[in-house]
Formats: structure tokens, sequence, C-alpha cells
């Protein structure tokens, strides 16, 4: 350290002030991005990931658009939570969203070295601000990325100054980036950056700004680099904790596969340099900045290239690190998907389904008198606890559309699986005289043949089939039973059955219709949430 106090400390807010500015500009313009444009990213997605190869184009571009890496990937978790898409291909996606966030250290050193934008983007601050204040809707969001966008090169500009004046008051000499052991450390000074600043992007641009105002050399701003790299990922462990088991892969798939890129990138900073040097010398001097976001993007890229021939291998490496859980009902209800209404909706209706299936079967086996296919109600009645808790979390207003008509669809399915499991609960009285009621019989073959197809239906997502089907049933248990009550009290009059026995069949007759009557009930409102949801 060198100069005097005042002037260090004044040099170092004037670098984290600019540190500041980017940072606030990022999270401005990514947040409205991703509010205009992150359902349409959504979908195209969905749409185009059909592979690994697949996905990783469409992570890394959806990531470069959106400009978060984080919401990229939370789409893919939610996908494979929704079982929209398998492990593997979000994989790609994945993947992909690494080479998406190099993106922006082109901009930094594109234009926010090579063009002085500082005075010209501060219009741009201007002109958002007055539209976020005086309109609503897209306009007041895209003011807001134009105000982010301005305030990420004022941030530039600032950070770029108290990196110059840096030059006078700190010195990376100490640690020459021309051997392995001094490599690691920067690696783990840029592990600590990112950590702290919780965006490597941040990281990245500190760098560049250091490489640019002669503060370090290109090796060790390349060390620092991986290391911000490698730091993303610890941030995303992190934040899986408590998580479901498909944030908990996605996280270790970030470690494992960042690690190995990491490594990989190591070894290339030697020949990198090199290359540079024999084919054009004193170029990389020169060019240091866009040398540095190449070799940022190069190693990304090997490393999709290296990895997708394996990512079923990978796959399988990961779930193996992270199984299921047994009773996995609720294990795709993770906490992150509430940013993201649609995803948390996708998650909720993908618990459900389980739940219901589980339900019909449970049903079936009271029917047929099956007790080794009996599940356990005190389970199912904790994951349908916490499906309710999950969805009681996601806010959603009678504006929203689809996703408002496809909640309020998903809360009256819940409410009815409540109950129908409240009728299962019952089963030690009415189903076993539902059971063995004679008038009940054909009825009784009827609903569990019936209950089957509803299920088979319901498995293969043919939501308006188990609709027209479960209906059906209810109809025509519905119009039955009054001639099955008339049929009991005739054989109490008779004296062929006595009263507390004919009135056992009559609750058990009443089960079967209540029971009939919540699984169409169910089944109207599932294929209501699958319409809003477009499926």
């Amino acid at each position: 350290m060198r100069g005097s106090p005042i002037s260090t400390l004044t040099v170092f807010i004037q670098a984290s002030g600019g540190l500041g500015l980017f940072l606030l500009g990022m999270i401005i313009m990514t947040d409205s991005l991703k509010t205009l444009a992150g359902d349409a990213i959504r979908n195209v997605l969905m749409r185009f990931t059909r592979s690994p190869l697949s996905g990783a184009l469409t992570g890394a571009l959806s990531t470069a658009i959106l400009q978060s890496s984080s919401a990229t990937t939370v789409a893919a978790v939610g996908f494979v939570n929704a079982e929209l898409l398998s492990f593997s291909a979000a994989l790609g996606i994945i993947f992909g969203a690494n080479i998406g966030t190099t993106i922006k250290g082109w901009v930094v050193a594109l234009i926010g070295f090579k063009l002085n934008l500082s005075t010209v983007v501060l219009p741009l601050v201007f002109v958002g601000a007055v539209l976020r204040l005086f309109s609503s809707g897209r306009w007041a969001h895209w003011g807001m990325v134009l105000a982010g966008f301005g305030l990420i090169f004022v941030g530039i500009t600032l950070l770029q100054q108290g990196m110059s004046d840096l030059q006078g008051v700190i010195s990376f000499e100490h640690l020459p980036a021309d051997n392995l052991a001094s490599r690691l450390l920067l690696v783990g000074i840029g592990i600590i950056f990112t950590l702290i600043t919780q965006s490597s992007s941040a990281g990245v641009a500190a760098t560049l700004t250091a490489l640019f105002s002669g503060l370090i050399n290109f090796e060790q701003a390349a060390a620092l680099v991986i290391g911000m790299d490698v730091g993303t990922t610890v941030t995303a462990l992190m934040a899986t904790i408590g998580g479901s088991v498909g944030a908990r892969r996605t996280g270790y798939s970030h470690v494992v596969y960042n690690c190995f890129t990491a490594a990989g990138a190591l070894l290339l900073i030697t020949p990198y340099v090199w290359s540079w040097e024999y084919f054009s010398p004193g170029a990389l001097e020169n060019n240091s900045e866009v040398a540095l976001v190449a070799f940022h993007t190069l190693f990304n890229i090997l490393g999709v290239i290296l990895v997708l021939p394996f990512t079923s291998q990978f796959a399988r490496l990961i779930q193996t690190l992270i199984p299921d859980k047994e009773i996995p009902f609720t294990d795709k209800l993770d906490k992150q998907l509430l940013e993201q209404p649609n995803l948390a909706l996708n998650a909720v209706q993908a618990s459900v389904k389980k739940e219901l299936l589980a339900l019909l079967c449970h049903l079936s086996a009271l029917l047929e008198n099956r007790a080794d296919k009996l599940i356990n109600l005190k389970s199912m009645q904790s994951a349908l606890d916490h499906t309710h808790a999950f969805i009681d979390d996601i806010h959603l207003q009678s504006g929203d559309g689809a996703d408002w008509q496809r909640l309020i669809a998903l809360i009256h399915t819940l409410d009815h699986m409540q109950r129908l499991h409240e009728r299962f609960e019952e089963e030690e009285y009415r189903a076993s005289a539902a059971r063995n009621t004679p008038e009940l019989k054909v009825e009784r073959e009827q609903m569990i043949a019936n209950i089957k197809s509803i299920a088979d239906n319901i498995e293969t997502m043919h939501w308006h089939k188990a609709k027209q089907l479960a209906n059906s049933t209810a109809l025509e248990m519905e119009k039955d039973a009054p001639t099955l009550r008339h049929s009991v009290m005739a054989n109490i009059g008779s004296g062929k059955i006595s009263v507390p026995e004919g009135t056992a069949r009559v609750e058990a007759i009443r089960w079967m219709r209540r029971v009939s009557k919540h699984i169409a009930r169910i089944c109207d409102r599932l294929n209501d949430a699958a319409v809003s949801a477009g499926k």
C-alpha cells in the first residue's frame, strides 16, 4: 500500500462506488428484462429444448437476453419439476447459461472501454426515470431497462477512474501469475469476490477494469475470471439448501461442471497467451480486455463441447449424488420457483397429479379389498398440507390472466382432494360396507374400472378425457343412488336385513356418491388448470 490515508480512502470510495453503480444498473436492467421477456423466454426454452445440444443453445441465448443465468436455470429447474423436461435435457440449458453470461464481459470490453459513454448515456438514465414515473406497464419496464443500462456505463467509468488511481496505492506484483500456486491463489480471490458481491458480472467488470488500468497483468486477470466462474456455483449451491431435489441437483451440476471447466481453463492460460504472441506479437498487450473476454467465452464453449456428448452419464452422476426422496409427492415444490409464478404453478400441478394418482390407487384398493395397494394416509395428509402451504405462497391478482385462473383452479382442486382424503379416512366403516353391499356390486365394479381409466388419462395428461369419464361416473352414481336406497329399505321392510345393517348399506351408497363427486370436481378443476396453462 502506498499514498496518504486520505487519498487511499478516496480512491477506494470511488472504485467501490463505481462497482456499486454497475451492480445497481445490472439489477435494475435484469429485473426489468425478466418482467418484459421472462414468459417469452421460458416458452422458447420449453419449445426448443429437445436435446442437451438444443438446450445449450437456447440456454446461452436466453441468458444473453435476460442477462441473468439464475433466471434461466430456475426455469430449467421448474421444467424438470413439472416433468416437462428430462433432467439430462435441462442440463444443456444449465451448461449454455454459462456461455450466455460472458456476453456481459463483451459489452464492458467493447463498449465500456472502447467508447467513453459515461456522458452519452446519462440522458438514458433521465429518460428511463421519466418513463418509469409517468407511464405504466411495458413502457415503465422499458424505462427501467434504459435507466439500468445507463447506470452500468456510469459505473464502469467511475470504476475505471478508481482503478487507474489504485496504481499508486496497491500492487499485485507480489502475486505473479507464472506458476500454478499463484494462479490457484488468484482463483480463490475470484471466488471470494463473487461470494461478497453475489455477482460474477461485477467481478468480471472489475477484473477487466483493473486489467485496462494496468493494475494487473493478463495471466492474473485470467485466473481471477476463472475463480469468479467457480464462485457463482458456491452461491447457487447455497441457494439450494433446503430446496427440492431438482434444485439441489441443479446446484451440484453447477459445481461439478464449473470445477471441470475451471481446471481446463487453468491449463489453457499458457497456450492461449502463447497463441496470441505467436500469431500476433504485441496484440495481446494492446487488446488485453478483448483477449480476456474471448478467453472467458472460449473456455466456457470448450467446456460445453466436451461435456455435451456425455450429458446422460453426467446426469446419472448427479442423480446418484442427489437421489429421489422415498415419497416424491412434493419434491418438486422448490421455494425458488415462487419468484416465477408460472413455474411455481407447474410444480404444484405436477405434485397434485402424483397425489391424485396415489389417492385413486388407494380408492381402487379399498373397493377391491387389496390391503397391499393401500397408501399411508398420514403421509398423504402431510403431502397435501405441504402442497397447500406452497400454493398459499403464490401471490397473484385477478388481472394476471391465465396464471390467475390456473391458481384458482388448483386451489379448488386441492380443496376437493382434502375432502376426498377425509372420505378415505372413513374406510373402516363405509368403505368396508361398500365392498359388502350386494346392491352396490354393479356400481362398485364399474367404479373400479372407471377409476383405472381415469388414472390412465391423468398419467398421460389427457385431462379432458379424465374429466368426461369422472363426470359420467358421478352422474351415473347420482342417478342410481335413489333406486339403490329404495332397494335397501325394501330389504329392511321385508326382514331380509336388520336396521343397523341397512343403515350401513345406505351410508355406503352415500359414501360412493360423495367420492365420485369429489373425483369429478377434481378432474373438472385440473382440466381448467391445464386449459389455462395452454396444455
